[in-house]
């Protein structure tokens, strides 16, 4: 249990409690503490009847059985390990900014959930963090099951695949990788690369809330000397670390 307990309090603050929190949810509707019912996002239910909880729970909620909990335990691992790898790594040092992409991504899904009658987050909000790190390493060479090697900015659309021949919807990781995206354009893409306007700044309430520190957990990927210039005229420390990548199921 000590090595369980060391294992659970090294990973990183922010993606200890979002792994921590879509184990508790599920558990407590599968024990029947609470019931599902109560933990899906339902559109009526969250505007008319006021019930403001439901897009939180449901990011967290996944209604485990026979038939899904392969699926489930498979996306946890896809939450571990890359929302690991990017709070370490592109993020290594800048909780706020992190968790700014997180909400950023959470509000996008939560509105297209409601606009699509979507019931569960779990899987967008996973996918869309996977994708942005896919995009950060877009040109480093990843290994998949089975052996198959191909670079991670594939690696998105693999997975949509692959969740589907197992009993996902893929409707689900298109949402995720469509938000994934837009949050890349508006943070990355556009203004570095196109010289377009920023459109996208972290609040400055979180970085009071969480804010930066200097040399983080890990020290994954060392961004370019050119993005270093940029990130010190940043206010809050930059929001710009690219990090160098990984090779899936590296730790």
């Amino acid at each position: 249990m000590s090595d369980l307990g060391d294992w659970f309090r090294s990973i990183p603050l922010i993606t200890r409690y979002w792994f921590a929190g879509s184990i508790a949810v599920p558990l407590i509707g599968k024990l029947g503490l609470v019931s599902p019912v109560y933990l899906f996002l339902w559109p009526d239910a969250f505007i008319n009847r006021f019930q403001i909880w439901r897009p939180i729970t449901a990011t967290f909620f996944f209604p485990v059985g026979p038939g899904t909990g392969f699926l489930y335990l498979v996306n946890l691992y896809f939450l571990y390990q890359y929302s690991s790898r990017l709070e370490t790594g592109a993020f290594d040092g800048r909780p706020a900014d992190y968790m700014f992409m997180l909400l950023f991504n959470w509000i996008c899904i939560v509105i297209t959930g409601l606009a699509m009658d979507m019931q569960l987050l779990m899987i967008p909000l996973i996918m869309s963090v996977l994708y942005v790190w896919a995009q950060l390493n877009r040109d480093m060479i990843v290994s998949f099951w089975f052996g198959t090697r191909f670079k991670a900015c594939y690696l998105p659309w693999v997975i949509l695949g692959f969740n589907y021949i197992i009993g996902g919807s893929v409707i689900n990781e298109l949402i995720g990788n469509l938000v994934g995206h837009l949050y890349f354009f508006l943070m990355f893409k556009y203004p570095m690369d196109l010289g377009g306007r920023n459109f996208l700044s972290t609040p400055q309430f979180l970085y009071r809330w969480l804010p930066n520190r200097r040399g983080g957990v890990s020290g994954f990927g060392v961004p370019p000397a050119s993005m270093r210039r940029a990130a010190d005229d940043q206010p809050g420390g930059g929001r710009h670390n690219w990090g160098q990548g990984f090779r899936l199921g590296d730790q």
